[in-house]
């Protein structure tokens, strides 16, 4: 269906709330489990599952632990708890927290920043003024253009 089971039976599903609303107002457990979604081990190219993130925690915390927050029957972690999370996923544990801001990772990105030279390049165009960057933007996509464009 795409989206979690837990979702069908939310309350404000009946009243006028989208799915993604809904899943947003779960806070913290919709954040990890986008994480889960759509971060891949890459030995594998599998989702991880909670033993195996409770693994990589180093103890800080058990396959319950993981499974409790990610349920949302923890709703309120420790700050040890989700920085061990955040670590393990590789984001900064201010993902995990509510902010009401739309998810700003997807798969695709996560992805993208496993590479070197991609994040090297993000970090140093992020450096640049507005405008330098959408002209580096503009030579990102004329780059990719090229590349798409029929041989002719």
């Amino acid at each position: 269906m795409g989206f979690p089971p837990e979702v069908w039976f939310e309350d404000g599903l009946g009243e006028g709330l989208s799915i993604r609303q809904a899943e947003e107002s779960r806070g913290l457990a919709a954040r990890l489990e986008h994480l889960f979604e759509v971060v891949r081990n890459p030995k594998t190219s599998e989702t991880y599952t909670s033993a195996e993130v409770a693994r990589m925690t180093l103890g800080d915390l058990s396959e319950e632990d993981v499974e409790r927050i990610r349920t949302g029957a923890v709703s309120d972690p420790t700050v040890g708890q989700v920085a061990a999370l955040a670590s393990v996923f590789g984001v900064e544990p201010s993902y995990l927290w509510d902010r009401g801001e739309p998810s700003l990772l997807d798969g695709e990105l996560v992805q993208a920043l496993r590479d070197e030279d991609v994040r090297d390049i993000t970090r140093e165009s992020s450096r640049l003024p507005d405008g330098e960057r959408r002209l580096v933007l503009g030579i990102v996509r004329q780059f990719r253009d090229q590349k798409t464009a029929p041989s002719g």
